[in-house]
């Protein structure tokens, strides 16, 4: 780290100018970003992939890429304007590319369904909303409404580009920048701003790398322009607080930027490793959705390390003394700052040293009872409830829904694969066919069941069938999902196939059922993963085999926790008092991000306060002095820190997307706790219950990991504080 930063203060005016083409290329590159990005699901491997397939390459049809037409008729009945309405698709159709009027359906009375089918990509066919809603026209005595994936990510962009606005430039970036002007006091409080724009803007330059070659969801601007600002801005608060303090220690100012590296740029690099490792590990999950949402993420961290250890040292030595020097606090204040290691934090300190046992306790119990309601979290794959209400595609899903079933809006496809071609007229597959038929309209989640002998229904091999199953409850409901569930485990059997026929379901409840089974058949695999990686991490960040352990269960406390608060926020209905949508389910890749997410940014904060403590007890201090000076020492910059990014996460939760005011809570309360009944108080606790163990590393252990060794050393005494600290 001294070797770069001395490299670095060097060819400063290069690195700037290096940084500076780096993000105004990023920021062309990125300005396009969201016609790449997609909500696409693939699930490689599953009965709905394969019935996905089938699909495409037999029946021209892409499920995701096709749009959903429902007219209702505003005199009463629509069959006469069926002719009218068949004549709108025909037209919608051809300004669709590869577009085809599959089915033009009488829902109810009132209400027809008409399918336009494309063999697009979702993300392709969305581009063509607005010009198939003109073609359409108008027809005297209905109402024409546009809806299906493509449309509704279509009508989603200006939602969450308006959402990202008002959580970013109203919530966000006026609370951190008021908390560093509190903290710092004067101009160098822009610092940390310039480094969080040079790393979300080459972060997005580099998703859009990403979104050219893979799946990328359209979540990803807001993972990456919050979560960046938060991490970014705290990496950055930490350096520049260590910066200062080493120039009110009387070093040079070349000197103190190389030992603010050497001390607070190494726990930065550790940090980001850490939160790096979270997300990484997402890269091993078996869904290209949560794949690229981990990848993105991974790169946040990244960037905004390498940004920390080359950027931020060249703009202290260029500019860091001149900023310092214009105050936008009053200078009493900033005294009062300077001391601020001898009052609250000193204070509180000295109080967890004298009872660490019931301090201990009463933040562990907290703890366990907010990570209570967990055993009530249940996990689904998300439903059209989830998002704005008043758009088209919506109020199409909703008025289709109403009138056909909530099923209605996405069906179970079942897709026979006969093994030969000819093989849909054999008489033991249709014979079977007829029979699982009839079990399907018998069972009660089934609303209507839709079969056919044309080309809709008989691809022109005649190898392949399918018919659809409209159920009662929508997709994502545990209803929905059981169905799926009996018609794999029973339903199919007792219909008696031949042995040579092969029956898919898929459709919206099968992929519901085949995303939660990938999901949740990696996730623990990914825990175990994460807690041994992260533990050799700080095992050599910290050399000492007892601080990574404790802190690994310090974060499942904090994880714990969030989830429970989820149950408490969404699923009992506590968030409706600060206007949060309830729900009775988490969306399912919430909980799995979640985990990865915290999990590294937790450690920030331990990385930042027991690298301080090591540094004491390193000079010489007890472990009870070394405890107390660190959290002296850091405890307002991670508690800053803390606020800053539960700011940053809080911007998910003012939009109007519950996916994302699930994942904003949960990251900004468990922020929260983490920054004060974890890292205020439980973790100095139980470092001055473990005492001289903390600090141990046998030399065996050290030798493994090539680390210097940490025996047990001697009590030290307490009221000796060798170097005055």
């Amino acid at each position: 780290m001294t070797t770069l930063t001395r490299g670095v203060i060097r060819y400063r005016w290069l690195v700037l100018v290096a940084w500076i083409v780096i993000v105004v290329v990023s920021l062309g590159l990125s300005r396009n970003l969201s016609d790449l990005l997609t909500n696409k699901f693939t699930l490689p491997g599953t009965d709905t992939r394969r019935a996905e397939q089938i699909l495409e390459d037999h029946f021209g049809e892409r499920s995701n890429g096709a749009f959903i037409l429902v007219a209702t008729a505003t005199d009463g009945a629509i069959l006469p304007h069926l002719p009218a309405l068949q004549e709108a698709a025909e037209r919608g159709a051809a300004v669709v590319e590869t577009g085809k009027v599959t089915t033009v359906l009488p829902v109810s009375p009132s209400v027809a369904s008409i399918t336009i089918a494309t063999a697009l990509e979702q993300v392709d066919a969305k581009a063509y909303t607005a010009d198939l809603r003109a073609a359409l026209g108008t027809i005297p005595g209905v109402e024409l409404l546009v809806t299906g994936q493509p449309a509704i990510e279509k009508d989603l962009e200006p939602v969450q580009d308006e959402d990202l606005r008002r959580g970013e430039l109203y919530l966000a970036v006026p609370i951190a920048l008021a908390i560093l002007v509190v903290v710092f006091g004067t101009a160098m409080s822009v610092v940390p701003f310039l480094l969080a724009v040079a790393s979300i803007f080459t972060t997005l330059g580099l998703v859009w790398c990403l979104a050219n070659v893979m799946e990328l969801s359209t979540y990803v601007t807001n993972l990456v322009q919050l979560i960046g600002l938060g991490i970014a801005v705290d990496y950055s608060l930490l350096v520049v607080s260590r910066y200062r303090e080493e120039r009110a220690a009387g070093r040079e100012s070349r000197d103190a930027v190389v030992e603010t590296m050497r001390t607070a740029g190494r726990a930065v690099l550790f940090s980001g490793t850490a939160v790096a490792i979270g997300l990484a590990l997402l890269l091993a999950m078996p869904l290209p959705f949560i794949r690229g949402f981990g990848l993105a993420g991974l790169l946040i961290p990244i960037v905004s390390v390498v940004c920390a250890i080359t950027l931020l040292p060249a703009l202290l030595v260029l500019v860091g003394d001149r900023l310092d020097r214009v105050r936008l606090v009053p200078r009493r204040l900033l005294a009062r700052h300077e001391t601020a290691e001898h009052g609250f934090w000193m204070r509180l300190s000295r109080a967890i040293m004298r009872r660490p046992a019931l301090f201990a306790a009463v933040s562990v119990s907290l703890l366990v009872a907010a990570s209570v309601p967990t055993l009530w979290l249940s996990v689904g794959p998300g439903t059209n409830s989830g998002i704005p209400q008043d758009l088209e595609s919506t109020r199409a899903l909703n008025v289709l829904g109403a009138a056909a079933g909530a099923g209605a809006t996405a069906p179970t496809e079942i897709v026979l694969d006969t093994g030969r071609e000819g093989g849909a007229r054999d008489a033991q597959v249709l014979a079977a066919l007829d029979r699982l038929q009839a079990l399907v309209q018998q069972d009660p989640e089934t609303e209507r069941v839709l079969r056919s002998s044309g080309p809709t229904f008989v691809d022109p091999t005649e190898r392949y069938l399918r018919i659809e199953a409209s159920g009662r409850n929508e997709y994502g409901t545990p209803e929905a999902m059981d169905f799926v569930k009996r018609l794999r485990s029973d339903l199919v059997p007792a219909a008696g196939f031949p042995a040579t026929t092969r029956v898919y379901a898929g459709g919206g409840p099968g992929s519901s059922v085949d995303f939660l089974d990938l999901t949740y058949g990696t996730f623990p695999w990914l825990i175990v993963a994460v807690l041994a990686l992260t533990y050799v991490l700080l095992l050599r960040a910290f050399r000492s085999v007892i601080l990574p352990l404790k802190a690994i269960v310090l974060n499942l406390l904090s994880i714990g926790a969030a989830y429970g608060l989820l149950v408490i926020f969404f699923k009992w209905g506590a968030g409706e008092a600060i206007g949060l949508q309830s729900y009775d389910q988490v969306e399912g890749w919430i909980p799995v991000f979640l985990f990865a997410m915290l999990f590294g940014l937790s450690m920030d904060y331990e990385v930042f306060l027991v690298s301080r403590m090591r540094e004491e007890w390193d000079a010489g201090a007890a472990n009870e002095r070394a405890v107390a000076v660190g959290l002296a020492k850091t405890g307002r910059i991670v508690t800053a820190a803390g606020l800053i990014m539960i700011a940053a996460f809080s911007g998910f939760m003012i939009g109007r997307i519950l996916g994302l005011q699930q994942f904003g809570l949960g990251l900004a309360v468990a922020i929260a706790v983490d920054v004060t009944i974890v890292r205020m108080l439980l973790l100095p606790s139980a470092m001055a219950l473990f005492g001289r163990w903390n600090w141990w590393l046998p030399a065996g252990v050290a030798r493994v990991f090539r680390v210097k060794p940490s025996p047990l050393a001697p009590q030290r005494d307490a009221a000796v504080s060798p170097s005055g600290r």
